[in-house]
């Protein structure tokens, strides 16, 4: 269905997997999209502004902001995806695995938040997602650095719905289980088999799934500081 006032989308990492999936939905609702990557581009055929950002550098998330203001008008919805992984049991972790995670999957997402609340508190409406994971809520061999970045986003995401109090911008996060995504490809038979065993679905799930429920918290207003897992039971709504 197409929208009958298009708004102005941005989604960060959305160059490949959930963030590409997610942008594809908001374009093809007739919303204005920008997405930022910070290696590959997204495929040219694609309907949408893409502009190359770090999430770790708060001027190219300014200017990211800017080019998709000039283009599309003041965003109204964000969607913070830009993520990355440094997998490593904690006793050969290194200090540096720990916080470039935790600055490109939590900091990251303050930077981009904090950007885009200036314009929607201007605006007086806004809608923020942020995608955490499942490994938030369960935890992960492995993924100290990652579980405790995504964890914290629900922290941020609940604190910023008490600060913004009675406007009409929300903020909520949406916890991917296991996804058919080039991180999860990146996983062994063995550790993959394992995962599919706790998933009641049976099977992973697909990037649209989760652009699905992204979708849905991008429009509902009254839904707010909410963790939507979307794993296919395997945390049984936890």
């Amino acid at each position: 269905m197409t929208r009958a006032t298009p708004r102005s989308v941005l989604v960060t990492g959305g160059n490949r997997g959930i963030g590409l999936a997610v942008a594809r939905r908001f374009a093809a609702a007739g919303d204005l999209v920008t997405v930022t990557y910070r290696g590959e581009k997204p495929p040219g055929d694609e309907k949408f502004l893409s502009v190359q950002c770090d999430v770790t550098d708060s001027q190219q998330v300014d200017q990211a902001f800017k080019e998709a203001e000039s283009a599309h008008g003041p965003v109204t919805v964000l969607v913070a995806n830009a993520g990355a992984t440094q997998d490593r049991l904690l006793v050969r972790m290194s200090e540096a695995d720990f916080t470039s995670v935790i600055d490109t999957n939590l900091t990251g997402a303050f930077r981009v938040a904090q950007r885009a609340v200036r314009g929607m508190i201007r605006e007086r409406h806004g809608r923020i997602v942020l995608i955490s994971s499942t490994t938030a809520l369960h935890g992960a061999p492995g993924q100290t650095n990652y579980a405790a970045a995504k964890a914290g986003l629900v922290g941020f995401a609940r604190s910023l719905t008490q600060e913004l109090g009675p406007r009409d911008i929300t903020c909520n996060v949406v916890a991917p289980g296991l996804t058919e995504t080039d991180m999860t490809r990146a996983l062994t038979e063995e550790q993959r088999q394992e995962l599919l065993r706790q998933t009641p679905a049976g099977r992973p799930g697909h990037p649209d799934e989760v652009a699905d429920a992204v979708a849905f918290l991008a429009g509902a207003g009254y839904v707010r500081g909410a963790v939507i897992p979307v794993d296919g039971g395997a945390g049984l709504g936890h």
